[in-house]
């Protein structure tokens, strides 16, 4: 579950300061997908750092899993984020690790027993399809194909939340479409999907909550909707 209450982020540039997000509040329950939706520069990349807690607010309270993180201290952060996905427009993978060596390292770091790990990592490659490409590097992929090894990567330490800013912001549109199908699919599994993305065609297509962001203010929020209008 996600809340922002009151939110609001101001950035200092030079002698001005810039509200990157003004007021916005909204709840994102257990279970749900939700689209972040607006031009580039309209805060939803902001919304989506105080998520992950890259940013701080300027006013107002975020609650992430009934939990307040609006003055979370620092050496707690990486409690917060395992219980998050996190899937990025450029993948992020380590390029002299193989497909299971990319997705493995994510338990590593969370200090799962290597057992865990030898049955973990196969099970989720197959949930996205790579079963078959576990040995092979990222360069030896196409883009689609890397970013469902940075899906897997996200969920193989089962997160109660999948965070993604723009998924498919590299790929062609029949790629997209595979990847949003998959985010679906992962959603209809009961983990809680939102999706900062641009992607016009998709987010009508989907037909999902659709939270809309104008220069800073959420101007729109439509629990089945389109990307400029409800459907």
């Amino acid at each position: 579950m996600i809340e922002f209450r009151n939110v609001s982020k101001t950035y200092t540039a030079g002698k001005e300061n810039v509200e990157a997000v003004h007021n916005a509040n909204f709840t994102i329950e257990k279970g749900e997908f939700a689209f972040l939706v607006g031009t580039s520069g309209s805060g939803k990349s902001t919304l989506i750092k105080m998520i992950l807690k890259e940013e701080n607010p300027t006013e107002g309270n975020i609650i992430i899993n009934g939990k307040d993180t609006t003055y979370l201290k620092q050496k707690r952060v990486p409690y917060l984020r395992r219980s998050m996905g996190v899937v990025f427009q450029d993948f992020r993978l380590l390029p002299d690790k193989t497909v299971y060596e990319n997705v493995a390292f994510a338990m590593y770091i969370v200090n799962a027993t290597p057992k865990h790990i030898r049955r973990q990592v196969p099970m989720v490659l197959s949930l996205v399809g790579l079963s078959g490409k576990a040995k092979m590097y990222p360069n030896e992929l196409s883009g689609g194909e890397q970013q469902r090894v940075a899906l897997a990567r996200a969920l193989v330490n089962n997160p109660s939340m999948l965070i993604a800013d723009e998924p498919t912001g590299n790929l062609d549109p029949e790629t997209a479409w595979d990847i949003m199908t998959l985010l679906n699919d992962i959603n209809m599994r009961g983990t809680t999907v939102v999706v900062a993305t641009h992607a016009k065609d998709i987010v009508d297509r989907m037909k999902k909550r659709v939270i809309h962001i104008d220069k800073g203010i959420i101007d729109r929020d439509d629990k089945k909707g389109g990307y400029n209008s409800e459907i």
